[in-house]
């Protein structure tokens, strides 16, 4: 297996040329400040009969100083770091440079990525190499930024506060923006780490992290850095992605991602040949002079079904691979458990497109889909009046794509839809694309994930043999940019010369409204879901499975087939 060479991390008097040693084994607990229940509310635990000695400690620590485990992540949601606006984004990244430090990583930088192939600037990647002297390298994929606050009055709780409160049936989560999407499950590694440090010294395996500030802006920067700095990430064995519980307690097992292209559609007055040209105008003029606003919605109007929900983009669908008899069913088995009114609930929506389960979870998981994430021009400020016609209107979507599509296929669709209908005069601005990327489960990093919910006793299925775009063939949850790191098929190999490796995405805990308002992450558990704790026992799970620290699972007692004569 691969080994990581230890560089020297500390100078001492400019002198010193040997490695740093590890931070001082300290096992003793914080002081109590916030009172967590590291159990919470749980029905579960995990199994101590099958955690040797040595991780059991860990758990331990873990329980003991969760307060200020806790405080780590309100700490991280207090620091805004918002990627479109910029908000943040330089003093996060030094911010999460500084977790790495910490934890003892040898080599630890701020990249400053430059201008993009997009043609804006990437915000920074922050990575760190941890040597551990290990036979085995994991890669942590991280994201520091997060979405902006759209909404300020739908806040139960300041954004930025991290207040504790209780939420039903949990009594206590952590609201505040980035708490699920995706700062708490990642504190949640770094903690775990942090912990097994404390306890033994070193971890059981060497530690790669790349962090982005680019995941709510398509990944540029990473895109650019994975591509000028291959060698960085070389050498890694396999990629464990942050992930969670279900609401119902279930595990699964992430890896692949659908596909995603963003752009951006601008109508004006000086493209168009009509209207205000220059600037806005006063809206008094509308009795003399054409609309490029309503044009703009005219516009989009022709390229939906009537529902908005159908694009009407010629050859859109063209590509697409058919679901497997194994993928249907999956799906019908997996219908057979969904409430259809608790799941809107649980999403905060009215209803859902379709009343069918199936046919709700095969669009969610194998669908794709033509979005309007926001419109902006002329007169923005809610309430009052103030008559303005305005010179242009510009609206941003995102297109959710599957194997075999491509994004920047879907863009020359669009542009030749829009020049059919009669709006050539509209600009269409790509912003960013990520491609999709098929991955299987059932490998190295995924078995030690399967064996982690055995510890934990958290329901799960099985591992998937076959490369799929997500959990159980889903796409469902977002896109992210597996596509630069995976070993299956790819919707873009962006550096041919780097080997892929195999990624496995879960664990414990759950959180929910990723990009809403009262964004949160559970601290306290209840029923079959853990808490922050919880999760961070199950990280430090995985790295010591995914070490070969951990006995292989029981043994099921055969079936008794005697019968009495």
């Amino acid at each position: 297996m691969r080994r990581v060479i230890t560089l020297c991390a500390i100078v001492i008097a400019a002198a010193c040329n040997q490695a740093a040693p590890p931070p001082a084994a300290s096992t003793a607990p914080a002081a109590k400040k916030l009172g967590i229940r590291p159990d919470g509310d749980t029905e579960i635990k995990p199994d101590l009969s099958q955690v040797p000695p040595e991780l059991q400690k860990v758990y331990a620590h873990i329980d003991e100083n969760i307060d200020a485990h806790v405080e780590n992540l309100q700490k991280w949601i207090r620091q805004p770091s918002i990627s479109n606006s910029g908000e943040g984004i330089p003093e996060s990244a030094e911010m999460v440079k500084g977790f790495f430090d910490e934890l003892g990583c040898q080599q630890t930088r701020v990249y400053d990525v430059g201008v993009t192939e997009y043609g804006s600037p990437g915000n920074p990647v922050v990575y760190a190499k941890c040597d551990e002297g290990a036979e085995k390298t994991v890669l942590i994929y991280w994201m520091y930024d997060t979405m902006p606050i759209t909404q300020p009055d739908a806040w139960s709780s300041p954004p930025f506060e991290a207040r504790l409160v209780e939420q039903a049936p949990y009594k206590k989560v952590l609201i505040g923006r980035g708490a699920t999407n995706s700062k708490g499950p990642q504190m949640a590694q770094l903690n775990a780490f942090r912990a097994i440090k404390a306890v033994h010294g070193k971890l059981p395996v060497n530690l790669i992290f790349v962090a982005e500030g680019d995941e709510e802006r398509m990944d540029i920067g990473l895109r650019k850095f994975v591509k000028d700095h291959p060698e960085l990430i070389a050498g890694a064995d396999a990629m464990y992605r942050f992930g969670g519980q279900s609401n119902s307690g279930s595990g699964g097992y992430g890896g692949g991602s659908e596909g995603c292209v963003y752009v951006e559609l601008t109508t004006s007055g000086t493209k168009w040949g009509r209207g205000p040209t220059v600037s806005d105008i006063h809206g008094a003029n509308k009795r003399g002079v054409d609309s490029p606003a309503w044009r703009h919605i005219k516009m989009l109007a022709s390229l939906v079904s009537d529902d908005g929900n159908t694009p009407k983009i010629a050859g859109f669908y063209e590509g697409i691979q058919p679901l497997s008899k194994d993928q249907e069913a999956d799906l019908q088995r997996r219908a057979k458990n969904v409430d259809m009114k608790v799941a809107a609930e649980n999403l905060g929506v009215a209803r859902f497109m379709t009343d069918n389960a199936y046919e709700l979870l095969k669009v969610q998981n194998f669908g794709t889909s033509f979005n309007l994430d926001g419109i902006w021009g002329g007169n923005m400020f809610a309430g009052g009046a103030g008559a303005t016609l305005p010179n242009k209107i510009t609206s941003k979507h995102n297109f959710r794509y599957v194997p075999n599509m491509k994004g920047p296929d879907i863009v020359k669709k669009l542009r030749a839809q829009l020049d059919k209908n009669g709006f050539a005069d509209v600009e269409v601005k790509l912003i960013g694309d990520v491609p999709w990327a098929k991955m299987n489960s059932d490998n190295s990093i995924g078995q030690a994930l399967k064996r982690t919910y055995e510890v934990m006793n958290i329901p799960h299925g099985e591992l998937n043999k076959e490369f799929e775009i997500g959990g159980a063939g889903a796409a469902a949850g977002g896109y992210w940019p597996a596509y630069m790191f995976g070993n299956g098929e790819l919707g873009e190999d962006i550096v041919p010369s780097l080997p892929g490796i195999p990624i496995a995405a879960g664990g414990a805990g759950v959180g929910g409204r990723a990009h809403a308002a009262n964004e949160y992450y559970v601290i306290e558990g209840a029923g079959k879901v853990y808490g922050l704790a919880g999760a961070e026992k199950a990280v430090a799970t995985v790295m010591y499975a995914f070490a070969g620290k951990i006995p292989p699972a029981p043994a099921k007692p055969a079936a008794n087939t005697r019968t009495n004569n």
